[in-house]
């Protein structure tokens, strides 16, 4: 996976539809995340789309999630947040301002506010996470 400042390089010399078309490439490099583990369980409450987050394993000193969404625009936001905190140490993704990192893509200006509502959920999950394997 990318990293978030190597997307963001290239976010920024494209406009409008080029900026859609680069989240919509960014979902599909999206680890795949098989079917059976698209539950309730892994569902982010308050996205507009469907989105699934699951922590792969419990090693505090990698995190690594899988995601999906059944929305090509809301996959590649999803793709964004991912890039954010994969492979990061636990305890530095719960301190991390996730939504500090994304700011840069100024999403809300970018997108409709129903494709952004569910990110802070998104956040709020994977912190979430990262704080139960950093305590």
């Amino acid at each position: 996976m990318r990293t978030l400042s190597d997307i963001l390089e290239e976010y920024e010399f494209l406009e409008g539809d080029e900026r859609y078309g680069l989240l919509i490439e960014l979902g599909r490099t999206l680890e795949p995340m098989p079917d059976a583990l698209k539950t309730d369980a892994t569902l982010v409450r308050g996205c507009s789309a469907s989105v699934w987050v699951y922590p792969v394993g419990t090693e505090a000193e990698s995190l690594h999630f899988l995601a999906d969404s059944n929305a090509a625009i809301t996959k590649g936001i999803v793709a964004l947040v991912i890039a954010a905190v994969q492979d990061r140490p636990a305890a530095e993704v719960a301190q991390m301002d996730v939504m500090g990192e994304l700011a840069p893509f100024d999403l809300k200006s970018q997108l409709s506010s129903n494709r952004t509502q569910g990110v802070p959920n998104m956040i709020a999950l994977v912190k979430e996470h990262a704080a139960r394997l950093s305590a």
